[in-house]
């Protein structure tokens, strides 16, 4: 039933962007803001999918068998392989590379979304970022955790990320306002581009 309610939903969208969760529909609805796009009035829907293997559940609901909406789509390092597998069960391509996942419109971030956004930005921005959130005594704290001494501040930065409930959510938009435009990680960037 949530799929035929889904389908309802956007059905008037003329793309549709796939993504494992709402971090990164808040990064990619961030920089379409960046960028001076209203993605609602062009059409475009940036769709959680709650994990990469749901992924081919959603390209059979918006892709050839389905609505048929142009399609683009981004995801993790890790789940690479269920994205290509979902891509080639959909009928999309077989044997797909990732350049040919990239022409489809799907791109792969180095390992995931925040570690990309992190190298963009710089650690000392980052934790600027951070310290704007009240929660740089909070990051010094895990810092000193054994587990992550000795660690490079870009890997700390990205576990600080992941903890805490819903603080990959919300970073998610406030790391992406505070980018240079000019320098947005090439998964994001292409994605957004790509519809």
């Amino acid at each position: 039933m949530r799929a035929v309610d889904e389908k309802q939903r956007l059905h008037p969208a003329r793309a549709v962007v796939l993504v494992e969760g709402i971090s990164d529909q808040r990064a990619v609805e961030a920089l379409a803001e960046r960028r001076g796009r209203n993605l609602d009035a062009e059409g475009i829907s940036v769709v959680p999918i709650g994990g990469a293997q749901s992924i081919g559940r959603f390209l059979n609901l918006f892709g050839p068998q389905g609505l048929d909406v142009k399609l683009a789509g981004l995801c993790d390092a890790g789940e690479e392989g269920d994205f290509r597998r979902g891509l080639e069960r959909a009928g999309l391509g077989s044997h797909l590379t990732r350049g040919e996942m990239e022409r489809l419109g799907f791109y792969v971030c180095v390992a995931d979304l925040e570690d990309e956004l992190i190298r963009a930005l710089g650690a000392a921005a980052v934790e600027q970022v951070v310290d704007a959130q009240g929660e740089l005594g909070s990051f010094r704290t895990l810092q000193k955790q054994p587990a992550w001494q000795g660690r490079t501040t870009e890997e700390q930065l990205r576990r600080f990320m992941g903890s805490g409930g819903s603080r990959k959510i919300r970073y998610a938009r406030l790391l992406v306002e505070a980018l240079d435009v000019t320098h947005v990680p090439r998964p994001l960037d292409l994605v957004l581009a790509h519809v």
